[in-house]
């Protein structure tokens, strides 16, 4: 790619970008969340067509004009978005031979198209059938799903933008693997991740884009890469630590659940909270520690106005009285936020501006006889954009636009100006580059210093440990132990994440 320059209305995203992809190589993309990473894969697949930048792309020794994605595609140029594109209701199949089924004499060969769903499945390592259908299988499952369908486009550029980020420790080794195990016959990749570890482990290169510039590339194989050198390409600077200092301030109990039972929405013989108790004191923050699929955002959404499954038992108390919270409203009302771990699905309307979405949760505090105070709205929204230092050129600006980063900040907004003495945030640093992540850090132990409760429900242990006062580990809908963060480890905690076996004990 040389010289690629993108600018959409008032925003130059990308400014005379150029790198070089060498054949049979894994090249990673690292840089902050609205560095320009997304946009310069889309202008490479033709998602932003020839004509919408400056620029050329030389593919094989051609300049490549795309007009449009099918037309990468047909050069074996495939790429796998972070917001997988696989229709839930439709089976593996299905979405694997969409818009491109076999067929004879005019009609769709399913035998044909199953048999080879069949031998693409087991290229990638997934061993399911492939009838299923893509709603009642994880999202690291979804992944081979995605790259069991560039296979049969016959891919030979492989684009992945976050492919690890949703998934666990072992989902992600083995999509890893299954990277590299491409490469070995000749399939390239690009690979865009927040993951640092990873993106060590895996690339031959690794170019840094800044601010839509490119600030340098590093080649691997010659040695002398860490984490801390891409970090200071990424943000210009040395982080000296990766959580900033805090000195906790904790106050008295004011929550605690008990005895909560919830049954999942579709399965009433399945319970996925299985009488589970806990508690968090005024200033501490308190980790959740699962794997995929253990309960931790169950746990959290039944909480918060019962907004998933069926409650069967189980009271809340806050500040030593029970409260109801039948539903979302009543959970604000009684000062419990929740940050979804899913931004785009459950925490923003993407239609909306960034001034709506952060009054979105609260309208009454800036309303009068039911009418919103249009001046007030802006100046509460601008206020938290420069507290949470998000990028963007107004607050007018829609929250499609924003990075992944700058999104996660306006959440956080909505949910801060409802000012909540209990903030569960699920994932909050999900698809969130390392210098996006420390500001956030900081202001979790902002709110944290305001004597609010904060739960931290995460799947890096690493964050979770630099972060938590307390954390409870869960397994299968239960609670198994909860420990100090100053006697927790990686290890402890994955004994009891992965069984009802107890390794220590919490004040």
């Amino acid at each position: 790619m040389r010289s690629i320059t993108k600018e959409f209305p008032g925003v130059k995203a990308l400014s005379d970008v150029s790198m070089t992809v060498k054949a049979g190589e894994i090249h990673a993309i690292a840089g902050e969340n609205g560095a320009g990473k997304s946009t310069l894969m889309k202008v490479l697949s033709g998602v932003y067509p020839f004509g919408t930048y400056e620029g050329d792309i030389v593919y094989n020794g051609q300049v490549q004009r795309f007009a449009n994605i099918k037309q990468s595609e047909q050069a074996g140029i495939v790429i796998i978005h972070q917001e997988l594109a696989l229709i839930p209701e439709l089976s593996i199949t299905e979405n694997i031979f969409l818009g491109s089924e076999p067929s004879r004499f005019g009609v769709i060969d399913w035998v044909a198209a199953q048999k080879e769903a069949e031998e693409l499945l087991a290229r990638v390592g997934l061993n399911e059938d492939p009838d299923t259908q893509i709603k009642s299988i994880g999202v690291g499952k979804q992944q081979l799903v995605e790259i069991a369908k560039a296979l049969h486009k016959d891919v030979k550029l492989l684009i992945l933008d976050e492919p690890t980020a949703a998934l666990n420790e072992a989902e992600s080794q083995h999509l890893l693997d299954l990277i590299v195990g491409l490469k070995a016959k000749g399939v390239t990749s690009i690979m865009i991740s927040h993951k640092l570890n990873e993106i060590e482990r895996v690339a031959d290169e690794i170019t840094i884009i800044r601010d839509g510039k490119t600030i340098e590339t590093l080649d691997v194989e010659q040695g002398n890469i860490d984490e801390d050198a891409i970090i200071r390409g990424m943000v210009g600077r040395s982080l000296e630590s990766r959580f900033p200092d805090r000195e906790p301030k904790i106050g008295e109990t004011f929550f605690e659940v008990k005895h909560w039972t919830v049954r999942h929405p579709l399965d009433p013989n399945r319970l996925v909270c299985k009488d589970e108790e806990f508690f968090v004191r005024r200033g501490e923050i308190v980790g959740f520690a699962g794997l995929m699929g253990a309960g931790r955002t169950e746990l959290a959404m039944s909480l918060f106005g019962r907004s998933y499954g069926t409650w069967v038992s189980g009271e809340i108390y806050k500040d030593g009285r029970e409260i109801s919270v039948p539903n979302v409203g009543a959970a604000i009302k009684h000062g419990i936020g929740y940050v979804s771990e899913d931004r785009k699905a459950l925490g923003l309307n993407l239609l909306d501006t960034i001034k709506r979405s952060t009054v979105s949760a609260d309208l009454a505090k800036i309303s009068t006889a039911g009418v919103v105070d249009s001046l007030q709205e802006f100046e509460v929204a601008d206020r938290y954009r420069k507290l949470l230092r998000t990028k963007a050129t107004s607050v007018e600006e829609g929250v499609s636009k924003l990075s992944g980063g700058n999104q996660q900040k306006v959440v956080l907004s909505k949910w801060m100006f409802t000012d909540p003495d209990l903030l569960i945030l699920d994932e909050p640093t999900r698809g969130i580059d390392v210098g996006a992540k420390y500001e956030i850090y900081g202001i979790i132990n902002d709110l944290a210093a305001q004597g609010k409760g904060i739960i931290l429900i995460s799947s890096e242990l690493p964050e979770l440990l630099g972060m938590s006062d307390r954390i409870y580990t869960i397994f299968e809908g239960q609670i198994t132990n909860v420990v100090d963060a100053a006697d927790a480890t990686p290890e402890n905690l994955l004994v009891s994440m992965t069984s009802t076996r107890k390794t220590g004990s919490a004040r």
